[in-house]
Order: structure tokens, then C-alpha cells, then sequence
């Protein structure tokens, strides 16, 4: 069953056209590499997706249990993570993902919380400013809500390895293996080459002048 439908989806940004009528089916336990250079269009994509923004024309159609364009669940059951990371510098790791858990009506123990930053190798920097992280390491925090989000049915990931070091890279990849064999689906870009060791399917975007 296709999780997410796109049928005829245009968008046009700064009065250029950055795609048109493009259609794709996102299906359970599928992963969807949306490629293109800089320009092409892969963020504003991604955002049209996640119900961020509006696209110029076309539909985008979510699926849950059958019922279609199902909108008052659609963020119930997505985890958008784009170029920005959505933590706040002044409060620690805990504190960021004890309120992103609030926001999401997502229960977890602290207990919890500190486990999986120590997966996340975040163990001693648990309770200090994220401020005082590296770039890395803050990345690493925002990443944590996929371990958290267990209802979600689709991740939508803008380039998610940005900043990460190989431990990272290959931690999140096997993360996003799983989620694609428990039935989760997942739509991404990446600068780096994938190293998901999964069937991929690639929808590239070619830059229009």
C-alpha cells in the first residue's frame, strides 16, 4: 500500500519553475533517494511533502489504514527533519527532547531519554546547554526523535547526515534500515552517497534555468 501519492506536483520559487508534474508513489517499507543538483528543487520537494508549504499544483495524498488524504493524521504520523535542527541552544539535550516529545504527544522516561543519547554517544553531555556541543553533537540531539516518534509510518530526511561523523553516518543508516523493514517508509536527500544497504528507488530533479 502506498503511503504517500504525488500526482502532477509543480512549485515555483522566486518565479522560477522548480519542477513539474511530477508523480510518484511512496509505498510501505520503501525508500525514495530524491537526487538533483543545487537548485533542482530537493528542499522545497521535501517541505511540500511534509505539509510545510504549498505546491503552485498538484496533490499530495497520504494514506493511513486505507483512508485517503487522511490530513487531521498526517503529522501524527510523519518525522519531518530538515536543514534546520528545532532545538533551542539554551536548553540541554533532556530538556530539548523532553519538550519535542510534549509537542508530539509522545510519552517517554527520562530514563529513556538518557538511554538513547548514550546510543547516540552523548553520554556526559546529557544536561549542559546544547550551546556548547559541536555541530555533531547537536545533530545528533535533533536526531534523537526518530528513536522517540514509534508511530510514525513516513521520515522525510533533508540531507540528515550533514555534519555527522562516519560513527554517526552509519549509526543513522542502520536506524533508517529498520524503520524501513518494520514497514516505515522514508523520502531523502543526501549529499553524501548512501550507504543503506536497502533497495532504494531515485526520483532525480533536473535544475531548470
Amino acid at each position: 500500500m502506498a503511503v504517500l501519492s504525488v500526482t502532477n506536483l509543480s512549485v515555483v520559487k522566486r518565479d522560477r519553475l522548480l519542477f513539474k508534474n511530477v508523480n510518484f508513489a511512496v509505498k510501505q517499507g520503501s525508500l525514495l533517494y530524491v537526487k538533483g543538483q543545487n537548485g533542482a528543487g530537493k528542499t522545497s520537494m521535501l517541505r511540500v511533502l511534509a505539509g510545510l508549504v504549498a505546491a503552485d499544483c498538484g496533490e499530495v495524498y497520504f494514506t493511513l489504514q486505507n483512508i485517503k488524504d487522511c490530513r487531521e493524521h498526517y503529522h501524527q504520523h510523519l518525522v519531518y527533519f530538515g536543514h534546520k535542527l528545532g532545538i533551542n541552544l539554551t536548553l540541554s539535550a533532556v530538556e530539548n527532547l523532553q519538550y519535542w516529545c510534549k509537542q508530539h504527544q509522545v510519552v517517554i522516561s527520562v530514563d529513556t531519554i538518557f538511554y538513547t543519547l548514550a546510543q547516540l554517544n552523548l553520554v556526559g553531555l546529557e544536561d549542559i546547554p546544547v550551546s556548547n556541543l559541536s555541530a555533531g553533537q547537536q545533530r545528533r540531539v535533533a536526531l534523537a526523535r526518530f528513536w522517540f516518534k514509534q508511530d510514525a509510518k513516513l521520515w522525510i530526511l533533508d540531507e540528515p547526515f550533514t555534519a555527522l561523523d562516519t560513527q554517526g553516518i552509519e549509526l543513522l543508516s542502520k536506524h533508517i534500515t529498520s524503520f524501513l523493514r518494520g514497514g516505515g517508509a522514508v523520502v531523502m536527500t543526501s549529499h553524501q552517497a548512501l550507504r543503506i544497504d536497502y533497495p532504494t528507488d531515485e526520483l532525480t530533479l533536473e535544475y531548470r534555468i
